[in-house]
């Protein structure tokens, strides 16, 4: 059974949005039949603070449902934005900034120099069904093997990284809203609490032992002609052979067109 998921745009949360998922399938004879089946209920999203573990959402982008299992805080280098200056005067550089990045342009009075600023990302599990038709990878998490002298790779296939503005929160009342393998390792369902899925300890004692690579530190923005480019690199591990040290690295990257004509 296929299906895939229409995203409606969203301006006005002013109360709870029930949205639907379009589920397609197929009988033996190829006749195709469609139906629409609730998922939950859009919630507001949080302008402040960071969501729990448990939280339902749909991605903003993508337009996949996940869950949500803990927080990163990094640190995120945006060269669209000038360095603002002691005494403020690039404000309005700043202010224009977006505009111009959307156009290809190079923000006015741009400093070379990159400002940090924290940012809250989340690990999240993406449900299973809808991996088919998302249009991006979805093994963002790859590892290597605990052997010093292995250098096989390991990747964990629906674990993701999330920024908060791409967080569309809902609810569901079903016991089980998400497929993934480490849905019931990971949570627990507890109807009295908001959200009603709770950290188990397997996740407390998976997110401590792996914690060297999942950890997302750095976050790297960079528009160019109307592309704006976000990189995520992740430190794997050190590898040593006889002739030298072997370091290794993973990037997440993602592209956005943020022009009117198609790229390749």
């Amino acid at each position: 059974m296929g299906f895939y998921v229409t995203q409606r745009m969203i301006r006005q949360f002013a109360r709870p949005v029930c949205f639907q998922l379009s589920v397609r399938y197929f009988s033996v004879t190829d006749r195709q039949n469609t139906r629409l089946a609730e998922v939950g209920k859009l919630e507001l999203p949080k302008a402040q603070g960071t969501y729990e573990t448990g939280q339902l959402f749909l991605h903003r982008v993508f337009g996949y449902r996940g869950v949500i299992l803990f927080p990163w805080l990094a640190r995120v280098y945006d060269r669209d934005l000038p360095a603002q200056s002691k005494n403020g005067q690039q404000a309005e550089a700043i202010t224009a900034a977006p505009a111009a990045a959307a156009s290809g342009e190079t923000p006015p009075n741009a400093s070379k120099e990159v400002q940090k600023k924290t940012h809250t990302f989340y690990q999240v599990l993406i449900d299973q069904r809808d991996c088919p038709y998302i249009r991006a990878q979805t093994e963002a998490v790859t590892f290597l093997g605990n052997q010093e002298s292995s250098r096989s790779l390991y990747a964990i296939p629906g674990l993701d990284y999330v920024a908060h503005e791409d967080i569309l929160p809902y609810s569901s009342g079903e016991q089980h809203p998400l497929q993934h393998e480490l849905f019931d390792k990971f949570l627990a369902h507890q109807p009295d609490k908001d959200p009603p899925f709770v950290a188990q300890d397997t996740l407390r004692a998976w997110q401590k032992k792996n914690h060297p690579w999942l950890e997302l530190s750095d976050v790297h923005k960079e528009t160019t002609e109307g592309i704006r480019v976000t990189v995520i690199p992740f430190y794997m591990g050190c590898r040593e052979t006889p002739a030298a040290s072997v370091y290794w690295w993973r990037y997440c990257i993602r592209l956005e067109n943020l022009g009117e004509l198609s790229v390749q």
